[in-house]
């Protein structure tokens, strides 16, 4: 069996003069290569390695952008699951009850026992799209686990109880005065 050089001269593609370069050139090499002990460096593999990598670096980077994205919706349907499951009523009363929305006082109109479970911190704001929807608070606490810009207003359990050392303790203030 003949080598594909004998096989490639023999039809004609390469003649005898390129046939003996390319063996020179090949003996030359390992030579090189064993005389210093380094390997020759092939710039081809090492542009192939390159683009590899620099392939393998985008596809990261895009891979987590998918994943930073999809985690976003995640958390985003999670938070309008709790709302939509966990809202109340707000009691067709007719007492406005004010509130910060960002630098915007918005108003809901609520029944008493609404507006004083709101006052005590029971029940917590809460913006779904554009709409504002009444939660308890504890599951108030899990939606601002996930986004702290749902929650308009959360007030926590300490700010509805008085402390035991405060002097004016038996003086306290109605939150609920109509003016």
């Amino acid at each position: 069996m003949s080598s594909l050089q004998d096989q490639l001269m023999k039809a004609g593609l390469v003649d005898a003069k390129k046939a003996k370069q390319t063996q020179k050139d090949k003996r030359k090499a390992t030579k090189i290569q064993n005389k210093s002990k380094q390997t020759v460096v092939d710039e081809t593999k090492l542009q192939a390695q390159k683009v590899q990598e620099e392939k393998v670096a985008r596809d990261r980077e895009l891979n987590a952008q998918r994943k930073a994205e999809a985690d976003r919706k995640a958390i985003a349907a999670q938070i309008r699951q709790l709302i939509t499951l966990n809202a109340q009523a707000k009691g067709g009363g007719d007492i406005a009850y004010n509130f910060t929305d960002g630098k915007q006082i918005k108003k809901i109109f609520v029944s008493e026992t609404v507006q004083n479970l709101l006052v005590r911190g029971r029940l917590t704001i809460v913006k779904l799209d554009e709409n504002y929807e009444l939660v308890p608070f504890p599951v108030a606490e899990k939606i601002a686990e996930r986004d702290e810009s749902v929650v308009i207003a959360l007030s926590t359990a300490q700010d509805a109880q008085v402390e035991e050392d405060d002097p004016y303790a038996d003086y306290q203030i109605p939150d609920d005065l109509m003016w």
